[in-house]
């Protein structure tokens, strides 16, 4: 169980906030552990694909499958900033971690890998995996987060009026069965086993993980309860859930595929960069979304009915 306790100083400062960070995080983790999630099934090809380069890898060695320490440096805190800055300014504070701090978790890791190792020594680790998450999130997060970003800010909304109607602790109550308030001490019922008093607290929904929650209480002046937002269904696919995560340019590209189409159709038609089409007719057809076959010179693609039903 994880003990914090909250004085006044810290209850006036509470705040809610989405985080792109976590749930680039949580989208990884599952696609390192091949982990089906409830509402939004696998992820996808694009996910895989980012795989593929050195230092999206370098992040996902440091993701453990179960109940154990990462370092918090991936998922800094909500900063407060304009919406549309939040992810620029969270990859700004992954990078600008010190050497020595990221040494310091890389300490807390049950078991580090000798690549993480040898890039904390070098000093280069927080700079390597800030830009392992920009290009995860470039490849696999980016097209689909404004729709997963509604319902974020839905669920912040519904909470925002528990909190001014009813009070800080309705709100702590609110967020999951295994978080209780007494008044002054907030209990978490996990794996954890830690009392503390943080200088600051963001409570961030996270989709991703849903429906677990999970708990950043390392440093006190960075400190984040994430919760698993109400409004998403399991055990059933979620129609809409699925075209929000495939993202709205490869949803239209998907749906105008109806009948055989070149990539220089679809680009006129859809007012994109050939290549941009080609790069998202790459990812349907790897997740066997989508056909192609030669006829004369060119190469004409169309929707998998017999996948998509």
């Amino acid at each position: 169980m994880i003990t914090a306790h909250l004085g006044a100083a810290v209850l006036n400062k509470v705040r809610l906030a989405t985080s792109p960070a976590a749930e680039a995080m949580a989208w990884l983790l599952n696609t390192v552990n091949e982990r089906q999630h409830p509402v939004f099934g696998k992820p996808g090809a694009a996910a895989r694909f980012a795989l593929r380069d050195p230092d999206v890898r370098l992040v996902a060695s440091t993701l453990p499958s179960g109940p154990y320490y990462k370092p918090d440096l991936i998922t800094p805190i909500p900063p407060i900033v304009p919406p549309d800055l939040v992810w620029p300014t969270q990859l700004e504070l992954m990078a600008g971690t010190s050497a020595e701090v990221a040494a310091q978790q890389v300490a807390k890791m049950p078991a580090p890998s000798n690549a993480v190792v040898a890039a904390a020594e070098a000093g280069t680790l927080a700079t390597r995996l800030a830009n392992g998450m920009a290009k995860f999130w470039t490849i696999a997060m980016a097209d689909s987060w404004s729709g997963l970003k509604e319902r974020l800010d839905d669920d912040i909304s519904a909470k925002a009026r528990i909190m001014a109607t009813e009070g800080v602790g309705a709100l702590f109550t609110s967020l999951h069965s295994n978080i209780t308030w007494d008044g002054s001490t907030l209990r978490i019922v996990n794996s954890w086993n830690r009392e503390g008093t943080p200088g600051d607290l963001t409570v961030t929904p996270v989709a991703l993980t849903w429906p677990e929650f999970y708990t950043q209480l390392e440093e006190a002046e960075n400190s984040v309860l994430y919760y698993p937002p109400q409004g998403l269904v399991a055990p059933k696919a979620d129609p809409a859930a699925l075209a929000k995560l495939l993202g709205p340019t490869r949803a239209a590209l998907l749906r105008d595929l109806d009948m055989p189409r070149t990539t220089t159709d679809l680009a006129k038609r859809h007012g994109l960069a050939p290549g941009t089409v080609s790069y998202h007719l790459s990812v349907l057809y790897s997740a066997s979304l989508i056909t192609k076959a030669r006829v004369k010179r060119e190469v004409r693609y169309q929707r998998n009915d017999q996948v998509i039903r």
